[in-house]
C-alpha cells in the first residue's frame, strides 16, 4: 500500500470538486478548496475519523467496498478508480456496466472530419458516436441498428459484402469476450451476449475458439449499394477511461475510393 500516493490523490480529488457539483450548498465563506473532508467521509459512508486518517497517510489499507466508496464520493473516472485501488494495494473489482455516452469533445472531433468517416463504438460494440459520412457508409439505419455485433451475426441493419467479413466476426468476439470479463453484472451486454448466442451458430463456434485481437489497422473492400466498391482503411483510436474505440474511416490520398468518399462527404453534409 502506498499510503503517501494515497494520500496526496485523494487530497487532490477532493480540493478539486465544487460542492455545487455534488448538489451541496455553495457557501461564500468555505475557506477549504473543494470538499471538507468531512463531505467526502460522508458521500462515501465511511468515519470522519479513518478519511482524515487515509489523508494523513496513517490509516490502514483500505477495504474494496471502502474504496468504492471513495470513487463514487470522489466522482473518480474509471482510470482514476483503478489508480486509487492500485494505490491501496488491491485489484479494482470490475466495473458496474460499459460506458455507453460518449464524451462531448470526442463527439467534437467526429464532426471535425468531414472527409473521413467515423464513429465511436463502446465495449458491446453499440455505435455510440458517428458523423455524417460514416452514416453514408453504414447505412441510414444506423440510429436503429446501431449495435455492430448484431449486424454482424444477426443480420440486423445494413451488411454490405465486405472482404474482412471473416476476421471482424473475430475481433467482434475478442471484444466482447474482454466486455464480459469487464462487466460481469451489465444487464444489457448479458442480454446481447444471449441474443448471439442463440441467433447465431457461426458466433458460439468463434466464442468457443477464444479469439485474441488487439485493435489498430485493417484494410478491406466493401461493396457499397450505391457508391460500388471501396478500398477504406479503418484505424482505431482507444478511449481507454470509458473503454470506447473511435473508428477512423478514410481512403488511400488521390485513389478513385478518395474521390467516391469526398463525394459520399459532399452529399451527406447537404
Amino acid at each position: 500500500m502506498a499510503r503517501q500516493e494515497l494520500a496526496r490523490f485523494l487530497r487532490d480529488r477532493r480540493e478539486r470538486l465544487r460542492p455545487q457539483d455534488l448538489g451541496l450548498p455553495d457557501d461564500p465563506h468555505r475557506r477549504t478548496p473543494g470538499l471538507r473532508r468531512e463531505e467526502v467521509a460522508e458521500l462515501a459512508h465511511m468515519s470522519v475519523d479513518y478519511y482524515v486518517r487515509l489523508e494523513q497517510a496513517r490509516g490502514p489499507r483500505p477495504s474494496p467496498r471502502i474504496l468504492d466508496g471513495l470513487a463514487r464520493a470522489l466522482r473518480l473516472a474509471p482510470a482514476e478508480r483503478s489508480h486509487l485501488f492500485r494505490l491501496a494495494g488491491t485489484s479494482a473489482p470490475p466495473g458496474v456496466r460499459a460506458e455507453r455516452r460518449v464524451r462531448p469533445q470526442v463527439a467534437q472531433l467526429l464532426r471535425r472530419l468531414p472527409d473521413t468517416g467515423a464513429i465511436v463504438t463502446d465495449a458491446a460494440y453499440d455505435v455510440v458516436a458517428w458523423n455524417p459520412l460514416a452514416q453514408a457508409l453504414l447505412g441510414d439505419d444506423l440510429g436503429r441498428h446501431s449495435n455492430l455485433a448484431r449486424r454482424r451475426f444477426l443480420g440486423q441493419g445494413h451488411a454490405y459484402e465486405s472482404s474482412s467479413a471473416e476476421e471482424f466476426g473475430h475481433v467482434v468476439v475478442a471484444r466482447l469476450r474482454r466486455a464480459a470479463d469487464r462487466y460481469p453484472h451489465d444487464a444489457a451486454l448479458a442480454g446481447l451476449l444471449g441474443e448471439l448466442r442463440a441467433g447465431s451458430e457461426e458466433f458460439r463456434q468463434i466464442w468457443e475458439e477464444r479469439p485474441v485481437h488487439a485493435p489498430g489497422h485493417r484494410t478491406k473492400t466493401v461493396e457499397h449499394p450505391v457508391a460500388g466498391p471501396l478500398r477504406l482503411n479503418c484505424d482505431v483510436l482507444l478511449a481507454p477511461e470509458d473503454d470506447q474505440e473511435v473508428v477512423l474511416i478514410t481512403a488511400d490520398p488521390g485513389s478513385p475510393s478518395a474521390r467516391t468518399l469526398r463525394g459520399l462527404a459532399g452529399a451527406a453534409a447537404l
